[in-house]
């Protein structure tokens, strides 16, 4: 007797298990947006996560001086790249322009140079989108301590190619000293 009330009493726990699944939207279209708007989020912060290693792999290859890596960041064809020592556009000529500029790679080892970045602001939109971020350039200076000789700021328009973002649009500004004459 007591099998046969235990087995009631399960089916009706299951029973009002599906009834609220099914109150609550489970399978409905409610919940299928709702999924979407999840997945679209995590696309977004997907997204945000790739143009800040972006921007890191610029600070890294400009400090090494890898052009070739460095103008692979940007468009294939429209990546443009404007700033105090001129603009460019293409990766050929983003790359001609910093071995004019700063000097080829000479593969012997320069005095150290680190560009740091922070308060990155990143808007997605589908393909597409645009970022902000702060720049400090670092040079070794007297006594072999660190000196910060340049700050500014980036704006980036960006555009996802070939399944990876890419500069579309980045110009560079330096905002202490500034480039303003």
């Amino acid at each position: 007797m007591q099998r046969g009330l235990l087995l009631k009493l399960m089916a009706s726990c299951i029973l009002a298990g599906l009834a609220a699944c099914i109150v609550s939207g489970f399978g409905s279209d409610s919940g299928a947006a709702e999924r979407k708007s999840d997945r679209a989020r995590l696309q977004e912060l997907e997204d945000r996560e790739a143009i800040r290693q972006l921007t890191m792999d610029y600070g890294r290859f400009l400090d090494q001086r890898d052009w070739a890596a460095f103008s692979e960041l940007f468009a294939e064809k429209e990546g443009e790249w404007s700033g105090g020592m001129g603009s460019a556009k293409g990766p050929k000529a983003i790359r001609k322009l910093m071995e004019d500029t700063i000097g080829k790679d000479s593969g012997t080892k320069s005095s150290p140079n680190y560009h740091i970045f922070t308060n990155q602001t990143v808007n997605v939109d589908g393909d597409r989108a645009t970022a902000a971020t702060k720049w400090m350039f670092v040079v070794q200076g007297r006594d072999n301590r660190p000196e910060a000789i340049y700050l500014g700021h980036y704006d980036d328009s960006l555009v996802r190619e070939n399944g990876r973002w890419k500069f579309l649009r980045r110009v560079v500004y330096a905002d202490i000293p500034s480039d303003k004459k």
